[in-house]
């Protein structure tokens, strides 16, 4: 049995939520039978698990950067980002109106809505291959700024591998 800590509070259904750390919490109705939440834990064991895996691994991606790290990190993102990303602005047709490197541990990369970008120097781990999925990815959110069909289409212009690219950013 997946050990879990519940909370009862006013709803309709249960639900499962695994936190970053791995630990599990049910969210169920108030008066809720401790059978029926066992059930519902036992019939979604094989999800948990997944999930709990996927949780930890990315834990271990975003593993904090000692001080020395952090500082080769950042220079590295400084001399490797700016050629990307002057590369695929000109081949998607969109400018960032500023980029910043910063030490987020939850995403590679952020768009904001006045098109601004931001990379984090935890991206300086992965290949060159990720690398380039995370710039494009980011440039396209300034013609695009959603996950739609479209946004996905322009990736794939630049990246028709994009898919495989993305995959090496999960493990």
């Amino acid at each position: 049995m997946i050990p879990y800590s519940i909370v009862f509070s006013k709803r309709k259904t249960l639900s499962l939520q695994v936190k970053a750390d791995g630990t599990v919490t049910v969210r169920a109705p108030a008066g809720t039978k401790q059978k029926i939440i066992e059930d519902f834990v036992d019939k979604n064991s094989a999800w948990l698990e997944k999930t709990k895996k996927k949780m930890l691994s990315k834990q271990e991606l975003f593993r904090e950067a000692s001080s020395e790290e952090e500082k080769e990190l950042r220079k590295k993102a400084k001399a490797v980002l700016p050629e990307k990303i002057s590369r695929y602005s000109s081949l998607i047709g969109v400018m960032p109106t500023r980029i910043t490197i910063t030490g987020a541990r939850t995403r590679f990369g952020s768009c904001s809505g006045k098109n601004s970008i931001s990379f984090s120097f935890y991206l300086m781990r992965f290949p060159e291959e990720a690398i380039d999925y995370v710039v494009v990815h980011e440039l396209c959110h300034i013609k695009h700024h959603d996950h739609s069909k479209e946004f996905y289409k322009e990736i794939e212009k630049i990246l028709p591998d994009y898919k495989q690219r993305e995959k090496l950013l999960r493990h």
